[in-house]
């Protein structure tokens, strides 16, 4: 009887101890059966029980307390280094994963150690396969099976790593790629060409020290590696330029520079050299823009070799004709108020041509334009030759000459008394300047010409005409011009391009407002405008006496006071109140010296302006706007090919 209580006891006893354990058991095996099976091979199960296996891959030995779920996902560069899942097969593979298993896994490369090994680092981070939605039903699924993941400490081991730290470091890994990819691309081109622009900088300065010049060797090696890197660097502008031996001339002067920074160690005597050469680079900077001004002023007023054998060709030819073959037709036209007349002051008879022609082959009318040119003695008869052997079409044409107006003299015209006066020729050709003006282009000769200065007394020249266009010879007309003479001015006299899209074309640029007389008077923030090409109500002139306006402000400025010399300034002032606004269509400025000029604006306008120095018939011509002006010259004309001018 004893026995078998005793026996019930041992069985309860058993039964108590062992249930739990196989229970426990089962349930263990049933949670790693499938990775058993289907992920890992079963070394991994060796490894649960204690058995040393050989490393799986890269990743290091576990035992069953800290097994992780295997891999769902792998790692690939795309877009910039953005990690992308392959997550078509994930649900298929692993179909016992509970709930809160459903975080998904990468595989961050890590760049391989010294010795040849790879550490790969697990990391996970939530699934964003619709943007970002995924993690709300990741939470959603969480909380529903709250109470299994409590129950399972396996479980809650293998969320070692926290959401939000493994997306960070997602995060981090693929902004580190975009930035190296935009690092690669935003390389400065041409680094070799700076580079070894830099290494002769440095060499130069190592040449002024006193340490290398004592060493009489390496200073005469260092001027001939100099002498070598220069000549392979020559004129090269891209990579591209440099010849093939030139990695190795660079590489024998790095040698020379690496010689010479052991034998000079003094970093102070180095920082010196380096300040003295830049200031006389800055010097040298100084004197070569001085240069620069003088030489381009000096350019724009030397006449070529081709402009001076012109006149004296064509003045022996015309010469040579009888009376009757020396004069236009058409001389009918000249004062007829219904036909649109023209004014052009000039000297020179190529530029004045290409104004004619472009103005006349862009005319729908051209029988209906008349041209009244004006030029001085020395031009009068090569610029009557030019259009005789040359005419415009059936455009009717005028030449004149300053002689022929006796009116206009220094008893009338108080700039033509300035402009004879010893001090005004003391000016621009003296040499003894105590107070040199610091703008050269203000002391340009052409001002001493009174054809500068005919624009002022159009009225005078031609009594019987009422509305007149005024062209500069720099111009090219692109279009007709006709509507000019429909446009309502509105009871002023001057119409003209207004240029104050700039803060240097607004009349304080102009004019000497210290002056007070200036000051009181006009608007120093006033918009400037431009000559060139101007229509010009002689009407209105007359009856506002413009001309007798002029003259006054040209008393007050006998000592240049209230403005510099030329023929803007005094138009400014002139013209004051009296200037209507044309479309900035009408007339496009700057060809003469802006390369800039919008292409767009230059097919879109009727006229374009070369003023500046870079006129288009001279070799300092901006050659991306020569076209424009070139091709109204017909360069076979037999005067054009003994002058030897050429496009």
């Amino acid at each position: 009887m004893v026995w078998t209580r005793r026996t019930v006891l041992l069985l309860l006893l058993a039964l108590t101890v062992l249930s739990p354990l196989a229970l426990y058991t089962s349930r263990l095996s049933a949670a790693l059966n499938p990775i058993q099976t289907r992920d890992f091979p079963g070394e991994i199960t060796n490894q649960g029980r204690g058995v040393k296996a050989d490393k799986l891959n890269a990743l290091p030995l576990e035992t069953v307390s800290s097994l992780k779920e295997p891999v769902g996902l792998v790692f690939s560069e795309e877009l910039g280094g953005l990690a992308k899942e392959s997550t078509g097969s994930e649900g298929q593979e692993l179909p016992s994963r509970k709930a809160g298993e459903h975080k998904s896994r990468v595989l961050s490369e890590v760049t391989a150690a010294a010795d040849g090994t790879e550490v790969i680092e697990q990391v996970t981070r939530q699934e964003a396969q619709d943007g970002g939605l995924a993690s709300a039903v990741s939470d959603e699924q969480e909380k529903t099976t709250g109470s299994q993941q409590q129950s399972s400490s396996e479980e809650s081991l293998q969320e070692t790593v926290p959401k939000q730290t493994s997306a960070k470091v997602v995060m981090d890994n693929s902004q580190a790629a975009r930035t190296d990819g935009k690092a690669k691309s935003s390389v400065l081109p041409d680094t070799r060409i700076r580079n070894i622009k830099d290494q002769l900088i440095k060499a130069k300065v190592y040449l002024g020290l006193g340490s290398i010049r004592a060493n009489s060797q390496y200073l005469k090696d260092l001027r001939q590696r100099i002498r070598e890197v220069q000549k392979v660097l020559g004129d090269a502008s891209k990579d591209t330029d440099l010849p093939k031996n030139a990695n190795e001339k660079v590489k024998a002067l790095e040698q020379m520079l690496i010689k010479g920074k052991q034998m000079q160690d003094d970093c102070s005597i180095v920082v010196k050299k380096l300040r003295a050469m830049l200031h006389s680079a800055e010097e040298q900077l100084h004197a070569h823009k001085k240069q620069t001004v003088f030489l381009t002023q000096l350019a724009a007023k030397t006449l070529p070799k081709g402009l001076h054998c012109l006149p004296l060709r064509l003045a022996n030819e015309y010469f040579s004709l009888d009376p009757g073959q020396q004069q236009f037709p058409n001389q009918h036209k000249l004062s007829n108020p219904k036909l649109y007349h023209y004014a052009l002051f000039s000297d020179n008879i190529l530029a004045t041509a290409v104004v004619v022609n472009s103005t006349v082959l862009n005319a729908k009318y051209p029988s209906d334009h008349v041209f009244h040119i004006i030029t001085d003695r020395l031009n009068y008869a090569p610029m009557r030759m030019w259009f005789l052997s040359n005419p415009p079409g059936k455009a009717t044409i005028e030449v004149q000459h300053i002689g022929e107006f006796t009116w206009l003299n220094d008893s009338y015209s108080p700039v033509l008394k300035q402009l004879g006066s010893q001090s005004m020729i003391d000016y621009y050709f003296g040499t003894n300047h105590a107070n040199p003006d610091s703008n050269l282009k203000y002391r340009n000769p052409k001002y001493l010409s009174i054809l500068n200065h005919l624009r002022f007394y159009l009225p005078e020249i031609y009594p019987k005409l009422d509305k007149i266009v005024f062209l500069d010879d720099d111009i090219v007309v692109k279009k007709d011009l006709t509507g000019l003479w429909s446009i309502n001015m509105k009871g002023k006299v001057n119409g003209a391009v207004e240029t104050c899209g700039e803060g240097f074309h607004r009349f304080d640029r102009y004019l000497n407002f210290s002056n007070p007389v200036i000051a009181k008077n006009f608007d120093p923030h006033a918009c400037g405008w431009a000559f060139g090409m101007n229509v010009f109500d002689l009407a209105e002139w007359k009856k506002q006496n413009i001309t007798q306006i002029y003259h006054s402000w040209q008393k007050l400025n006998q000592d240049r006071s209230l403005w510099k010399l030329g023929t803007l300034p005094p138009g400014l002032i002139t013209f004051w109140n009296k200037t209507f606004p044309l479309s900035r269509s009408w007339h496009v400025l700057g060809l003469g010296y802006n390369p800039h000029v919008n292409s767009r604006d230059i097919e879109r306008a009727a006229s374009i302006h070369y003023n500046g120095n870079m006129k288009p018939w001279l070799e300092i011509g901006l050659p991306k706007f020569r076209s424009y002006w070139s091709k109204y010259l017909n360069y076979d004309q037999h005067f054009l090919r003994e002058c030897n001018i050429n496009p």
